[in-house]
């Protein structure tokens, strides 16, 4: 009998490289100073085997790029499942999703500029959307990047799924090694509290496992008889029933879209690579239903985390490993240039940000927001659990909260990096000037509410960041 084996090949491959990067990160210092997730470590260690091994044995990057595009819906469904917040945390949520789309702001802004700068000196045939691939692999992470990179190929862009990967992980390269920067200046700049400082520099938060006869933490609850329905099966029955509906959902669209001609089917080719955004749409939609229906208690947030941990753990590493080594070399400069300034805006602009919006943990919510907009939510709870490692203040949890305001004020922005595609494949400039419009309403937005966030401390000591604000941590 002839079953395909790929998908279990990729994800035996995709795990043995997770086991191992494991013990890599428990045994070698490098590894713990610089707390680079297993994740990444084991995309890299993947990368030389799917780019000269696995062609040899007929396995192709197909499966990583699957296994990818699906994932990253995966991950948005559970965490826009979880149950929302208590109240009285709505100026913090709302400022940390502020603070959010200004990185995606800043970073589309510098890309799109560094795009037309390359176009009119030394790249004139570079695609016009390339520098958004700044805000798509540092801000949005992995998955987006090589989803709306890969609908980009339709447009002649050669390679852009992998361009997309190779920004992500530039960005999580940033992540990390920028990451561990800051915190180490924060100690040296006093930032931090003794406490803290200890904490950074304890052995156990630094190997990646807990020593034997620690007690560990609970890490979900059970919400169903495990006899009847196991609770992670039930949890992850809710997730994948809901991408069905997604699926669904977009089916029908590329349906009506259909009737509207050569126009309408582009535009539902683009769709389908944006999948994880009606994905989300349709969770927030199919919540309060649950809720009426009065089974909402029965979804557990500890659950949903671990779906969506472990969904983007295996994502990172596929996303990694399926980048193309023979695409990333035609496209070297503008990747080294962008991928830099994409990482320089993240440093200094969350510093001064943060230091200036929020009332309190200032320095926590850097490293927190750092983190994600370099690499992925993942990565800057890594970092914050430095800082932070019991979650005990409540940066984390305004963080996931923020992100549900931020995938709406995201929707926009995320829509219009096609149309300087759209502007080249029509030979319509319109699409560019469109582009310039839409980037300067959010540079708006983003000044206007850092103004009135930051209660008069926004332009004042533009050059300073914590030296007052740390004694509030």
């Amino acid at each position: 009998m002839n079953f395909s084996w790929q998908i279990f090949v990729d994800l035996g491959l995709i795990s043995a490289a997770l086991l191992l990067a494991t013990l890599i990160r428990a045994k070698v210092r490098f590894f713990q100073r610089f707390l680079i997730p297993n994740s990444l470590t084991a995309g890299f260690i993947l990368l030389p085997v799917y780019n000269f091994l696995a062609p040899r044995m007929g396995l192709p990057t197909s499966g990583l790029e699957n296994l990818v595009y699906h994932l990253l819906a995966i991950s948005f469904i559970s965490m826009t499942l979880r149950k929302a917040p208590s109240r009285g945390a709505g100026k913090r949520i709302f400022s940390t999703a502020v603070a959010i789309i200004s990185q995606y702001t800043l970073q589309a802004i510098v890309g799109f500029g560094l795009t037309f700068l390359f176009i009119a000196t030394v790249l004139p045939t570079l695609f016009p959307s390339f520098g958004f691939f700044i805000p798509l692999g540092f801000g949005l992470g992995p998955g987006q990047s090589f989803a709306i990179g890969t609908g980009w190929e339709s447009f002649g862009f050669s390679g852009g799924g992998s361009v997309g990967l190779t920004f992500a992980a530039f960005g999580y390269l940033w992540a990390c090694f920028g990451g561990v920067f800051l915190i180490n200046y924060g100690i040296r700049r006093g930032w931090m509290e003794t406490e803290q400082v200890e904490r950074f520099f304890s052995r156990g938060a630094r190997i990646g496992v807990y020593k034997r006869g620690t007690k560990t933490p609970v890490g979900s609850s059970l919400t169903t008889e495990t006899e009847a329905i196991d609770s992670m099966s039930y949890n992850l029955g809710v997730v994948l029933a809901i991408y069905l509906l997604s699926y669904l959902l977009l089916k029908g669209l590329t349906f009506l879209l259909g009737f509207a001609g050569p126009m309408g089917t582009d535009l539902a080719v683009n769709l389908w690579g944006i999948s994880f955004v009606f994905a989300a749409m349709v969770t927030l939609a199919i919540k309060p239903l649950l809720a009426f229906i009065k089974v909402d208690h029965t979804i557990d947030n500890g659950t949903l985390t671990r779906i969506c941990g472990a969904s983007v753990d295996i994502m990172v590493a596929a996303a990694i490993a399926a980048i193309s080594l023979v695409v990333v070399s035609k496209y070297w400069l503008p990747i080294l240039v962008m991928g830099c300034c994409g990482g320089l805006v993240a440093l200094f602009g969350v510093l001064a940000l943060t230091s200036r919006m929020f009332e309190d943990h200032h320095f926590y919510r850097a490293i927190m927001i750092y983190g994600a907009c370099t690499g992925t939510m993942t990565t800057g709870l890594a970092l914050l659990r430095v800082l932070d490692p019991d979650f005990e203040t409540p940066v984390a949890a305004d963080y996931m909260y923020a992100s549900g305001i931020t995938f709406v004020l995201a929707i926009p922005l995320i829509l219009m990096i096609n149309f300087p595609a759209y502007g080249i494949s029509r030979g319509q400039p319109f699409w560019y000037w469109l582009t310039c419009g839409i980037l300067a309403v959010y540079l708006v937005f983003v000044l206007l509410t850092y103004t009135l966030l930051s209660q008069g401390r926004g332009f004042k000591n533009s050059f300073l960041f914590y030296r007052t604000a740390a004694k509030k941590e």
